[in-house]
């Protein structure tokens, strides 16, 4: 199994993560109730915003995990204090361009570009310009947070995280409750809230970096040239990952944003937070494992390394197979417990079976992605993102053009099937490279066989109409015996098995 701090950091990501996901879950009916479907679509454009405008991060929290982790090994703390400067020289900076940028172009979107028969195009426009001053005050947090990470603080970072997730999501169900059931109000809430998040972040990484990496405070922080010239090769290699890897994942809003009406959009951006929830079981894993994986590398211990990598990617897969799958087989009943809503899990269900099998799919290939950084290695991921932008951008055009939202479901379900079929093979002609063929059939085929045999039975045996309990316990066994099995058939859980005497 993996050691102790990878161990911690796991269970506190996934602590983090998962009731992150869970209050955000939760309270997206709260959400639809007060606000209506026409302003949760507005949110899903928030979220689309937010993560198109991710690529201006410039690969530098990334950066600055895999920097400090490597730092912290060899205890220069002078050099680390100023690299955290160094890059927050450019991040807050960026922080400002984002609100006033989004400020000018707001009158367009709201104009031009989002489509709403129930909101007022002054009351968009209202909320777009929130929008920008959100993601700018939220923005310096993703480097702060990358920071805590490579410095092994996932414990302290998961505290805060839940802790303002749950303040973040309660807060703004109390602000539309009590004082006023409008997306401004939501917005404003969330650029307090945020703010709060980012500057306790900051702290926190100012005073861990005296703790953790072990020296004297000979100096203060200060903006290095020198640092910049030394990372910028690999923070541009995760620039331009970014950049292809959002035109590839969030093309397909984009383009639905403008197509259909808030409404419409409302309901595939609805699809995509359930089924991407999946990725709340697989970052905690990804992000406690990345630092030693950087270790490793950088030490030359190739058949740690390689435990390592395969103990990661079964994680991955006993966490996250069982629930995505459940999810592709009962979309319908899923939506129905969660929205309450006959309507919605009707027009919804289809998208969500497809978002399923994508998020799936993605999640299969974190850790071999996360190999690939550890080793200082961006160009896979770069090019094979420029060939399917290539491949599928006329393919999403047609598809949403003619399907809608499925079309971009469809899409999405596509582009990640490629990057299992095409991205392993190419990766482990490079690294461990007699490793493919156990990825492929120890690590991911047989506990997603396993899980789909159970799930088609399951289903053909699922009855149409029964209560809401039933259909939760039948569920719940389901998924239980999914998870069962497929812990039986992945050899890092039967080894523990094995050690406790349970088989």
């Amino acid at each position: 199994m993996f050691n102790s701090i990878i161990k911690k950091n796991i269970l506190a990501n996934f602590g983090g993560k998962a009731w992150s996901g869970l209050i955000q879950l939760a309270f997206v009916p709260l959400y639809i109730k007060f606000l209506g479907m026409d302003a949760y679509g507005l949110i899903g454009f928030f979220i689309m915003l937010q993560t198109v405008l991710g690529v201006l991060d410039l690969g530098l929290s990334t950066t600055l995990t895999r920097e400090l982790a490597l730092l912290s090994a060899n205890d220069n703390a002078q050099e680390a204090r100023n690299l955290v400067r160094t890059m927050e020289w450019i991040y807050w900076p960026i922080a400002i361009v984002i609100a006033f940028g989004v400020a000018v172009v707001a009158p367009w979107l709201a104009n031009s570009w989002v489509n709403s028969n129930v909101l007022s195009a002054q009351s968009l426009q209202h909320a777009v310009i929130l929008m920008g001053f959100a993601i700018a005050a939220q923005w310096p947090y993703s480097l702060y947070s990358g920071g805590l990470i490579g410095l092994q603080k996932q414990v302290l970072l998961n505290t805060v995280r839940a802790f303002m997730a749950t303040a973040q999501a309660c807060g703004a169900v109390l602000v539309l409750w009590l004082i006023s059931p409008t997306i401004e109000a939501f917005f404003i809430w969330q650029i307090g809230i945020v703010g709060i998040q980012t500057v306790v972040t900051g702290y926190l990484l100012r005073s861990s970096l005296s703790s953790k990496i072990k020296g004297e405070n000979t100096a203060s922080a200060v903006f290095s040239w020198y640092l910049l010239r030394q990372t910028w090769r690999f923070a541009a290699g995760i620039t331009g990952i970014s950049a292809v890897s959002i035109i590839l994942t969030q093309m397909d809003k984009v383009i639905l944003s403008k197509l259909l009406s808030l409404e419409q959009f409302g309901l595939y951006m609805l699809a995509f937070t359930l089924g991407n929830a999946l990725a709340y079981l697989v970052s905690p894993v990804s992000t406690a494992v990345f630092p030693k994986l950087s270790a490793l590398v950088a030490e030359g211990k190739t058949e740690e390394l390689s435990r390592l990598y395969h103990k990661g990617c079964q994680v991955v897969a006993l966490l996250v197979f069982p629930s995505g799958i459940l999810i592709a087989f009962f979309p319908q009943e899923i939506l129905m417990l969660w929205i309450r809503d006959t309507t919605i899990a009707e027009k919804a269900h289809v998208l969500l079976r497809l978002v399923a099998v994508g998020c799936l799919f993605n999640a299969s290939v974190s850790m071999p992605y996360m190999l690939q950084l550890a080793h200082g290695w961006t160009s896979l991921s770069f090019y094979k993102n420029i060939v399917a932008i290539i491949i599928l951008m006329p393919l999403l055009f047609l598809l949403t053009s003619s399907m809608g939202a499925v079309g971009g479901a469809i899409t999405w379900v596509l582009l990640n099937a490629g990057y299992v079929l095409f991205e392993i093979p190419l990766m482990h002609r490079r690294l461990i490279c007699r490793d493919m063929w156990r990825w492929y059939i120890v690590d991911v085929g047989l506990p997603v066989a396993s899980c789909v045999c159970i799930g088609a039975l399951s289903k053909s045996c699922f009855p149409d109409n029964i209560s809401s309990i039933a259909r939760v316990s039948l569920l719940t066994i389901t998924f239980g015996s999914m998870f069962l099995v497929c812990a039986f058939v992945l050899p890092f859980s039967k080894i523990y098995f094995r050690r406790r005497g349970i088989c």
